[in-house]
C-alpha cells in the first residue's frame, strides 16, 4: 500500500461537513502536522471552532475570509470579490509546500454558483503538491469534483432538530 496527497470533499445536506474538515484538521494537529483552514462563506460572526483553532496557532492557521452567509447578504458583488480573493490566497498555500492539510471550507459554492472559474480550480488541484492533502467541504459538488476526489462522503439528512422548531446551538452548529 501507498501513500498519496488525498482530495477528500464532504458534500450532502445533512450536517457535518466542517464538522468532519474540523476533525481532521484537529486529528493532523494532534500529530503536529500543519493545517491551513480556510472558511469561504462563514464570517459574520463568533464560531467556536475559531476559538478552539486559535489554540493551536502553531500547527493550524485559521482564515475566516467571507462576509457571512451569502443568502442574508448586504451586497453579493463584495462576496463575490472576497470568495475571488480568498480562492487566490489559497492557491498560493496549496502550492507552497508548508502544509500536510489545506481545508477549503463552504467551497464548493464558489463552484456551483460560477463565482470562481472550474477550469481554474480543477487545475490548481491536479497540479497540487503529490503529499498534500486537501479537504473540501459544501452541498452540492460538482460531477467533476467529484471525479477528482480521492474520496467523497455525502452527508444525508435523516432528522433533523430544525424540524421540531430547535434553534441553531453554541458547540453543535457553531
Amino acid at each position: 500500500m501507498k501513500e498519496k496527497g488525498l482530495i477528500l470533499i464532504f458534500t450532502g445536506n445533512g450536517k457535518g461537513k466542517t464538522t468532519a474538515a474540523l476533525g481532521m484538521t484537529m486529528r493532523a494537529a494532534g500529530h503536529g502536522m500543519r493545517t491551513c483552514f480556510i472558511q469561504f462563506i462563514k464570517g459574520s460572526w463568533k464560531y467556536g471552532e475559531m476559538e478552539a483553532m486559535a489554540r493551536f496557532h502553531k500547527e493550524i492557521d485559521f482564515h475566516v475570509t467571507g462576509r457571512g452567509f451569502t443568502w442574508k447578504s448586504d451586497d453579493l458583488e463584495k462576496d463575490k470579490a472576497a470568495a475571488r480573493k480568498a480562492w487566490e490566497k489559497a492557491k498560493k498555500v496549496i502550492q507552497s509546500g508548508e502544509y500536510h492539510t489545506v481545508v477549503l471550507d463552504e467551497f464548493t459554492y464558489l463552484l456551483r454558483y460560477d463565482i470562481i472559474d472550474k477550469e481554474d480550480v480543477l487545475e490548481v488541484l491536479r497540479g497540487k503538491p503529490a503529499d498534500l492533502h486537501i479537504c473540501i467541504t459544501g452541498r452540492e459538488a460538482l460531477g467533476e469534483l467529484i471525479e477528482l476526489a480521492d474520496l467523497v462522503t455525502e452527508m444525508k439528512p435523516i432528522k433533523h432538530p430544525y424540524q421540531k422548531g430547535v434553534k441553531a446551538q453554541k458547540g453543535i452548529e457553531f
